[in-house]
């Protein structure tokens, strides 16, 4: 059920007409309380779409009873028309549900450029029906209202002793890391202040999505909101809902790593004995965002001179002389130099794991990426066809 399992929560999925595909487009999530806490974390992209610069103001003061998305367009580099078009549809949210339109938070996903006043007069009419639609039951029709190119909607469940975390998130390309980098609703029924969510959301975010680096490519309309009801009349230790709520970001953004356009392999790139977590992070990141690597490991070759090519151009304190290199298994580089033949690495299972020891000292980190294949240059060379 996704964000409509924790207590509190109703959801919808509806068809405005948006896609040209057909399909669930307009999706409403609310907040029935007590609680109306929140908190969102946003895209660090200096060109964002305007839900963005709506839901960043509408979140500020840590409530929100509703959060309405759309897919089939991103009302991103629309003008003041967009702006009004994002005002509007939080006004029509208010209007059905009898709530401020300042507390609804707005998502759009799609083609940037998109936002004449077929879009705005479909999205509003889409908002109404969602709000006719509203269920308890509605979290699976939500997941699917919010996909593009997404072949399969993702949610996610955390149950803890008396209270639940649920989410649903969207997304398959333009995920790379700058806060947060798709759209993601999370609900839980605990009991727990803006602040406290704040403080969680940016903990699970920092190692889940900030870590998922698909294609390099930071969007336009990212967005991470995290709703509590307090309908569970429990009120957790934040550190145990912080691991919870760290388990769920962590299992959409592994299906969101499995969903990526076009990829034939998942890669989990593990960098161990760094200097500093942050180090760690920009030495995962180089191989990630590599093109040359991506595309050896879609062709089944574990060239791992790309490797110490590509985390070469970091400023991380390490010394490329002595760093070891093991793909799924079999270390073909040590000190480095090569070490076990490259032929014993098998690379036709859809994982990969590329673990990297930079000798360097005690942290460590962890970044999901994909190959490059012909599928994801295509998809993206047609998609606004």
């Amino acid at each position: 059920m996704g964000v409509t399992a924790p207590a509190g929560f109703e959801a919808a999925g509806v068809a405005a007409g948006l896609k040209s595909s057909g399909g669930l487009d307009v999706a409403l999530v609310v907040n029935r309380g007590p609680s109306q806490a929140a908190a969102a974390v946003f895209t660090s992209n200096r060109a964002v779409a305007n839900p963005i610069i709506w839901s960043r103001q509408a979140v500020s003061d840590g409530v929100v009873s509703a959060v309405v998305l759309n897919s089939g367009g991103a009302n991103c580099f629309t003008g003041s028309f967009g702006f009004q078009t994002s005002h509007l549809t939080a006004e029509a949210v208010g209007r059905a549900l009898e709530v401020s339109a300042g507390d609804v938070l707005v998502c759009s996903t799609g083609l940037i450029g998109v936002g004449d006043q077929s879009f705005r007069d479909r999205v509003l009419a889409g908002v109404d029906a969602a709000a006719a639609a509203l269920s308890a039951e509605g979290g699976a029709n939500a997941s699917r209202a919010i996909m593009t190119t997404d072949t399969r909607p993702k949610t996610a469940v955390v149950r803890r002793d008396g209270w639940t975390i649920g989410g649903m998130a969207k997304g398959a390309g333009m995920l790379a890391p700058g806060l947060a980098t798709m759209l993601v609703v999370i609900t839980t029924d605990a009991e727990l202040t803006s602040e406290e969510l704040d403080q969680a959301l940016r903990a699970a975010t920092r190692i889940s999505f900030d870590r998922l680096d698909s294609d390099g490519c930071m969007s336009t309309n990212d967005q991470v909101t995290l709703l509590a009801s307090g309908a569970s009349g429990i009120r957790p230790d934040l550190g145990v809902f912080t691991a919870a709520l760290q388990a769920l970001c962590m299992d959409l953004a592994f299906q969101l790593q499995r969903d990526a356009e076009g990829a034939s392999h998942d890669i989990i790139i593990e960098v161990m004995s760094a200097a500093s977590e942050d180090d760690a992070v920009e030495v995962g990141r180089s191989i990630a965002r590599n093109n040359l690597f991506k595309a050896a490991i879609f062709g089944n070759d574990p060239n791992w001179g790309r490797v110490l090519a590509a985390i070469g151009t970091t400023t991380a304190d390490f010394d490329p002389y002595n760093v070891d290199v093991s793909i799924n298994g079999v270390r073909v580089c040590s000190k480095g130099g090569p070490d076990r033949p490259r032929e014993e690495v098998d690379l036709t299972p859809r994982e990969v794991l590329l673990q990297l020891e930079l000798n360097a000292g005690h942290s460590g980190a962890i970044i999901l990426t994909n190959d490059l294949t012909h599928d994801y240059v295509h998809e993206n060379s047609a998609y606004s066809s």
